[in-house]
């Protein structure tokens, strides 16, 4: 499995249709396999990154504010979105390995 983040700095990106850059993290069994990387999208619409995932065959997106028609996009192409998370992105990566990451989630930092 793969999850994607929109981040900005260390930190998910406050808006998923303003990311410049992801980091992508291959996951199996609560464990990050190898390391994640990192992607620059200098200029990427909402519409581009969602093509991304798809491309990419991400599982789960952790985002901060998504507009609905993506977020039910991603749904729909049975994409696992969480979404309104704000912090650093390596501690929600973290949750979300652990299966305790939920939208909404404010992560200290």
């Amino acid at each position: 499995m793969k999850i994607l983040i929109p981040i900005s700095k260390n930190y998910v990106e406050p808006r998923f249709d303003l990311a410049s850059e992801v980091v992508i993290a291959r996951v199996r069994n609560g464990q990050i396999l190898g390391e994640p990387r990192i992607i620059l999208l200098p200029g990427a619409t909402p519409e581009e990154i969602c093509a991304l995932v798809i491309k990419e065959d991400v599982s789960a997106v952790i985002c901060g504010g998504i507009e609905e028609v993506h977020y039910q996009y991603l749904t729909w192409k049975k994409v696992k979105v969480f979404d309104s998370v704000i912090g650093p992105y390596e501690q929600a990566l973290k949750l979300a390995l652990s299966d305790k990451l939920e939208a909404g989630t404010i992560l200290p930092g």
